[in-house]
């Protein structure tokens, strides 16, 4: 086997509107993507309904996810959450160039 490190911040996306998606990491049981926003938010209808837990980790910049509760939660730097499978949410805004790492557990 031959081992190969990577960076997480290596060829960042310059100029990309909206968010870019990067997949790190997948088997049966879970999927590591690095997603990079700028000035990003879900269409007004949209909302995410995965069929898969998520746990979020902001690594740069800053972010809202808005809930279909009516819940809003502001994250930045450090901040990471879990989000149940099937509850619906939605990016209600980032900052100019934000850095998630989404991890989905099947």
């Amino acid at each position: 086997m031959t081992v190969v490190v990577r960076n997480l911040y290596a060829d960042l996306p310059a100029g990309a509107s909206g968010e870019v998606s990067l997949q790190l990491f997948e088997n049966r049981k879970v999927k590591i993507s690095r997603i990079v926003s700028h000035s990003h938010s879900s269409p007004q209808d949209f909302w995410y309904d995965q069929a898969d837990d998520e746990w979020v980790i902001v690594l740069r910049g800053s972010a809202a996810l808005e809930f279909s509760s009516g819940e809003v939660v502001e994250m930045t730097e450090g901040d990471y959450l879990a989000i149940e499978r099937h509850v619906k949410h939605r990016v209600a805004r980032t900052s100019a160039e934000t850095i998630w790492l989404a991890v989905h557990i099947k």
